[in-house]
């Protein structure tokens, strides 16, 4: 696992796109495949390089366009993973600087 802790840190590290920009990338594609822990760590890591839940909101919304029916059932379980992981009562979803 330690191998693919690297890649992960490597793939998603600014670069061309933003780290960001990666994460929200992968909550798209885990939503595509139907990975529900994939879904659950790249919100988690997307809301920790500064994701808002408009930008997550847009995400799920390309998802849906590329997978289709069966990924509106998964684009739930990501709703699911927004509430647990922004910050409450912020309206933007932007984590709060300082924290």
């Amino acid at each position: 696992m330690s191998g693919f802790a690297r890649l992960h840190k490597k793939a998603v590290e600014d670069g061309a796109l933003s780290g960001k920009t990666k994460e929200l990338m992968a909550v798209a594609i885990s939503i595509a495949v139907h990975c529900e822990g994939c879904i659950a760590y790249h919100v988690h890591a997307a809301v920790a390089a500064g994701a808002t839940r408009p930008e997550l909101l847009e995400t799920i919304g390309v998802a849906i366009l590329m997978g289709g029916g069966p990924a509106s059932v998964y684009a739930a379980y990501t709703l699911d993973a927004m509430d647990q992981f922004l910050p409450v009562g912020s309206s933007d979803g932007a984590v709060p600087s300082g924290t």
